[in-house]
């Protein structure tokens, strides 16, 4: 079947079968942020913004897309930049496997709740997991980025 989206921005038209998922689609078309970790929804590998809300790519049909809009990692570059800085100061990244899901999902956050307190970023980021990490880091990294916005300023300036 003939699907259309709009990928990062630009008009994607592509063949796709009635069960092709999502993540296989994006992955097909370049966006290698897109990652499978578990293959039961529940690690947050495989996030992406479906017309600005996240959702796990792993578990809708890449049909269920046609007609709207689909962000990964690849076309949130400038905006991601503002903050994983300050994850990476953290030590949080150790491995950065799960790093995509955590970004794509604090932009989110941000996007929502521009000044979210550390209970409302521990249950936003609580679909992400990290086999590396005790989540402190990441929590620490967003928690600095925000304290800077706040202040004017980036990370070097701490």
């Amino acid at each position: 079947m003939e699907l259309k989206l709009t990928l990062n921005g630009r008009p994607v038209t592509d063949h796709a079968d009635p069960d092709l998922l999502l993540i296989d689609f994006l992955r097909a078309h370049g966006c290698y942020s897109v990652k499978r970790g578990c293959e039961t929804s529940n690690c947050g590998l495989c996030t992406v913004l479906l017309d600005g809300r996240p959702i796990l790519s792993c578990s809708m049909l890449a049909l269920r897309a046609a007609g709207h809009s689909v962000q990964t990692l690849e076309g949130l570059q400038e905006e991601a930049a503002d903050f994983v800085g300050f994850i990476a100061d953290q030590g949080a990244d150790q491995c950065g496997f799960c790093n995509p899901g955590f970004v794509m999902n604090t932009i989110a956050l941000l996007r929502e709740n521009p000044d979210p307190t550390d209970d409302e970023i521990r249950a936003f980021l609580a679909g992400n997991l990290c086999r590396c990490s005790g989540y402190d880091g990441q929590l620490r990294g967003i928690r600095s980025y925000l304290d800077s916005r706040k202040k004017g300023g980036d990370r070097h300036d701490q």
